[in-house]
């Protein structure tokens, strides 16, 4: 029997773990992000670990299966007072090993409880490319809808462009 996920949210001390995960993430799906996987090997260690420090405005949690990270998804509210009734959610990645253990839902469920949290935040945004059926789908049945696409959104170094789809899920 498998062990069921845990979903926490990380904190400076998980920056290795992280770091390892989100590479390889990026190295695995490069159409999937925004961020290169060359883009984010040059970030050290240290500007990792900030980066995960969760704050008032941003949290990244993780899923692990026993004591391993496998999944990644990172919330953020907008800051500016027009803007802070909106939450984005960003960097979400499974490893293609632990797939197929509900973790990409249990990410988000989690994220977006985590953004119930914040007071006046009405709408939850996130972006996928048009490449990424399962996340679209696995977005649409927690709620999410598209609410425009944007062509030639994500140009990569040999010249691919691919279409995001915009997506919202109203709180």
């Amino acid at each position: 029997m498998t062990e069921p996920l845990t979903i926490r949210p990380l904190t400076a001390d998980d920056a290795t773990a992280y770091r390892a995960v989100r590479l390889a993430s990026l190295e695995n799906d490069p159409a999937a992000f925004i961020t290169t996987a060359a883009e984010f090997a040059a970030r050290s260690l240290q500007d990792v670990a900030e980066r995960l420090s969760p704050t008032a405005l941003a949290m990244t949690f993780g899923a692990f299966a026993e004591a391993e990270l496998v999944g990644l998804l990172t919330v953020a509210r907008e800051s500016r007072p027009n803007l802070a009734h909106r939450a984005n959610i960003v960097g979400v990645s499974v490893l293609p090993a632990a797939r197929g253990r509900g973790a990409g839902g249990t990410l988000l469920a989690a994220g977006i409880a985590h953004i119930r949290t914040w007071p006046g935040v009405t709408a939850v945004l996130l972006g996928v490319t048009e490449t990424q059926h399962a996340a679209r789908r696995l977005y649409e049945r927690h709620g999410f809808a598209v609410w425009g696409t944007q062509p030639d959104a994500v140009q990569d170094a040999d010249g691919l462009k691919l279409a995001e789809h915009h997506m919202l899920l109203r709180l």
